[in-house]
């Protein structure tokens, strides 16, 4: 049996008490925003959560309508400061993957709590693999997905199946800036789908 939207919340601030309930509507999704994921970024075809291994963005237009409200988790990173941030993928992993599980974790919870449509999209590359199946040169194949160790807990990037990122958490009330520095204070954003 469902359980209420205010026994989920209760519950989902014991795993991360940073997050606002918004509707799907809030949600932005732009075709520039899988450009720029597919070019300017350095993991693209890297990663299995990232472009050409996820939807494109007319297919998110569509996922969106099958809910009417999300939860907008917001993450402080941890950056590791022995690391270039040039490197962005080794300088936030330790964080990435903390912020990854938390995320699967909400996911599962909601399922659990009667919310068998949830559905959680992370942001930036994958982190668990280094390198990921997708890189492996001597996996030859229309689907690595087949391949990845971690498919029961690997979600698309909001960016990269076209959320503007930016855009939503404004609509949710957050303030969120470009970030000029590396010692600047880095945040990530989860969103969790439900019905």
């Amino acid at each position: 049996m469902k359980k209420s939207l205010d026994d989920l919340i209760e519950e989902l601030r014991k795993i991360h008490s940073e997050f606002k309930v918004i509707s799907t509507e809030t949600i932005v999704v732009s075709e520039w925003v899988r450009w720029k994921c597919m070019f300017g970024c350095k993991a693209f075809g890297k990663h299995l959560n990232c472009p050409p291994f996820v939807p494109p963005v007319e297919e998110t237009r569509k996922l969106l309508k099958c809910y009417n409200k999300a939860i907008i988790f917001r993450f402080e990173a941890k950056p590791d400061y022995s690391q270039p941030p040039e490197h962005i993928h080794h300088f936030l992993m330790k964080t990435l993957r903390d912020f990854y599980d938390k995320m699967f974790e909400i996911e599962r919870i909601a399922y659990l709590f009667g919310y068998y449509k949830a559905f959680a999209l992370y942001a930036l590359p994958c982190p668990y693999c280094d390198p990921c199946v997708a890189e492996m040169k001597e996996i030859i194949d229309y689907d690595p997905k087949r391949y990845c160790k971690f498919s029961h807990k690997v979600r698309p990037a909001m960016e990269a199946v076209g959320i503007d990122v930016f855009e939503t958490v404004r609509n949710a009330g957050y303030a969120l800036e470009v970030l000029t520095s590396p010692t600047e204070n880095i945040l990530f954003y989860g969103l969790l789908l439900l019905e």
